[in-house]
């Protein structure tokens, strides 16, 4: 099954930009898990949001071209795969004006029980929320 590709455009602002006058690679990561969030969101209720949460394990970040204030860009994000307490999710962040990659990424994260803070094995019914 080919996984939901959830995707959001936006403008890149002043705040984003470095010294040298580009987007701050920081901030790419910061989308990415942006991203990630409103996915999260969308898909579940808050009901869910508070009885499970998610952690990060770690990022791997490939940054193909830089991007500029006040460009148009849209942020991918889909869940590759999941198993056990773990799930593999990527990004792409493109420019739509000339379809170029800006950034590849991709995150583990582990799935946690909101309360206890317990790694969980992720429950089919979740991991089929994002396929």
């Amino acid at each position: 099954m080919k996984p939901e590709i959830f995707k959001n455009r936006f403008i890149v602002p002043a705040s984003a930009i470095d010294g040298l006058n580009h987007v701050n690679n920081v901030t790419y990561l910061q989308w990415c898990l942006d991203a990630a969030e409103a996915h999260w969101i969308s898909k579940t209720s808050e009901a869910q949001r508070e009885k499970n949460v998610w952690v990060v394990l770690n990022h791997f970040i490939s940054y193909k071209n830089p991007s500029f204030l006040g460009e148009e860009l849209e942020t991918q994000t889909w869940i590759d795969n999941y198993d056990g307490v773990k799930s593999e999710r990527h990004y792409k962040i493109i420019r739509p004006t000339d379809g170029k990659i800006i950034v590849e990424a991709k995150t583990l994260w582990c799935f946690l029980d909101g309360t206890t803070f317990k790694p969980l094995k992720i429950p089919k019914e979740i991991g089929d929320l994002f396929q």
